[in-house]
């Protein structure tokens, strides 16, 4: 079946223009005026911007951490990712330490089989031997993985300390990946999380004191300069506060390949939520990086107007509040984690279109095209070009919604957003070639999301090695 779409405004991040989009086969067939097909199911979209469906680089379906698993699984989440017009994730393979890293891999893979949506992986590196070594280029060679994640904090856990940084960072070099963290100094946030509890703050409100800017901002830091050592494009995730961004922003006007995300979270909610008189309320928002004071959220605005931070993202990760409850009484025992995959691209609109803090290039390149082309996407997806893939949303900038739990398609019992009416609505879905979400109806399919190979980013590296004057042989062949 093949899918028409006529009357609306094509927004890409580098041009905007009136025209209709042919889909066929699960790709964009044809781009232009007066298109026909027979038999293709026909969507009006006049008064609205036709866009690439929105990438969100980062979330964590059906997660086990901290004793628990994360409420949303990859159906779940992938379905309200599509109601909300993100029709591709980039989830995390998370290996426990010293387990197998293809172990895991291939145990996400397995969760990641019920996905209604297009996904691909990161991978973690939370411990090294000549496994790991190993392991990493089986995943870059033959299961297109070119994007490796590590956690500066949760120590004793997950947690990578400098000597896994380097080892990683190194070989990544060698493959041709790309570097994410989760910049937070963990030996810092352990002893503050042990020094709180002493004073006998034990409550919701004692985890954005365990983690201040500082501790992030080291972090980002310190990464960034083992990432110019090393010789590696890094990816710092999450960033979310000012002491962290004006590292990257050094890095970057350094002429260091640095990129920054930035959560819609981050961007419009602050700390005040931990000292929500209802301990529930208070626990729903505990995640990490914590939300910060207000003055932060303006200067990540900013880094984002200016093209500092590249990318945003949620970091879906739902509990509920039966789980939270979990840290009842110890802040540090309340599973990390928030929701906001289906809301993302409403809140960036609403607060940064309708403000006038971003043009509607802008916002699909902050929601779309810049993750595509960070991680080797381009333009397959994050593109409404002929031969890209079909995965498209129709936008109306006029409607409204009002945020709630109620309403929501995310498995979880509480949103951060709640309340909160935003104008500029997703109206329709296309997930390759298919029409999976139009005014309410839900027309999602279990299991028919495809794993995405991303290829390794060899042609950069070449080009940097001349700039440098170096010779390095690559692991992997070119293309």
């Amino acid at each position: 079946m093949s899918v028409l779409i006529k009357g609306g405004t094509i927004v890409n991040a580098d041009q905007t223009f009136s025209a209709e989009v042919l889909c066929r086969n699960g790709i964009i067939d044809a781009i232009g005026q007066d298109l026909d097909d027979a038999g293709a199911e026909i969507i009006d979209a006049s008064g609205c911007c036709v866009m690439p469906g929105g990438i969100d680089p980062h979330t964590h379906m059906e997660l086990p951490f901290m004793g628990t698993v994360a409420s949303e699984d990859f159906f779940s989440g992938t379905c309200a990712g599509l109601v909300g017009g993100t029709t591709m994730i980039i989830d995390f393979v998370i290996p426990n330490p010293q387990q197998d890293i293809m172990e895991a891999y291939h145990q996400w893979r397995g969760w990641a089989g019920k996905a209604a949506a297009d996904y691909s992986f990161h991978v973690a590196i939370t411990w090294w031997d000549q496994s790991v070594h190993k392991a990493m280029e089986t995943l870059t060679r033959d299961y297109g993985v070119n994007s490796f994640k590590h956690f500066m904090a949760y120590k004793g856990a997950i947690m990578a300390d400098d000597e896994v940084l380097v080892n990683s960072f190194g070989r990544a070099r060698e493959l041709g990946a790309i570097c994410t963290v989760h910049a937070e100094n963990g030996e810092l946030v352990f002893h503050l999380q042990r020094k709180i509890l002493e004073q006998g703050i034990t409550g919701p409100e004692g985890h954005p004191l365990s983690r201040p800017p500082e501790v992030e901002g080291e972090a980002a830091n310190r990464a960034i300069r083992i990432a110019q050592v090393m010789g590696v494009p890094l990816y710092v995730v999450h960033t979310s506060c000012s002491d962290s961004l004006q590292a990257i922003i050094r890095a970057r006007n350094e002429g260091q390949r640095v990129f920054g995300e930035v959560l819609a979270g981050h961007l419009l909610i602050n700390d005040s939520v931990y000292r929500h008189p209802d301990w529930n309320t208070a626990a729903a928002h505990v995640m990490s990086p914590p939300f910060r004071p207000k003055e932060h959220q303006e200067a990540l605005w900013r880094g984002l107007q200016a093209g500092m931070l590249q990318t945003t993202a949620t970091d879906h990760c739902c509990f509920c509040a039966p789980q939270k409850q979990m840290g009842r009484d110890d802040f540090t025992r309340i599973p990390n984690g928030t929701g906001g995959i289906e809301d993302r691209l409403h809140v960036l609109w609403h607060h940064g279109v309708n403000t006038g803090r971003l043009t509607r290039n802008e916002f699909v390149a902050v929601t779309s095209t810049n993750a595509a082309k960070i991680f080797n996407l381009y333009p397959r997806k994050g593109s409404v070009s002929v031969g890209a893939d079909a995965d498209l949303i129709v936008w109306d900038p006029d409607r409204e919604r009002t945020i709630s739990k109620d309403t929501h398609h995310q498995n979880v019992d509480f949103n951060i957003f709640e309340g909160m009416t935003v104008r500029g609505v997703n109206v329709v879905t296309v997930s390759q070639g298919k029409v999976v979400y139009q005014d309410g109806d839900v027309r999602t399919e279990r299991g028919i999301g495809r794993y995405i190979k991303r290829p390794v980013y060899a042609p950069y590296y070449d080009a940097m090695e001349k700039m440098a004057g170096l010779n390095t042989p690559r692991a992997v062949e070119r293309g």
